[in-house]
């Protein structure tokens, strides 16, 4: 997404980026989530999957403190 108008916001484990994508969904901001593995490992095999969360440029401003909001929560709950 180098060259698109999508800026990424988040990379993290399934369970936060889905959350992070639900509640972005929730206030109309499209929300891309796409898939990496940790060191190219498969995670059937012990690799650790990741998802980068990337928004348009136009509602980064919005959507930078709902990533920071959920970050914090599931920070506590650690």
């Amino acid at each position: 997404m180098a060259d698109s108008n999508y800026t990424k916001i988040f990379t993290g484990n399934l369970v936060v980026s889905e959350r992070i994508k639900q509640s972005l969904e929730e206030l109309d901001i499209n929300a891309i989530v796409r898939e990496q593995n940790e060191s190219g490992l498969n995670p059937i095999f012990g690799g650790h999957v990741l998802q980068d969360v990337f928004v348009h440029k136009d509602e980064l401003d919005r959507a930078l403190p709902i990533v920071e909001t959920i970050k914090t929560e599931f920070e506590a709950q650690s």
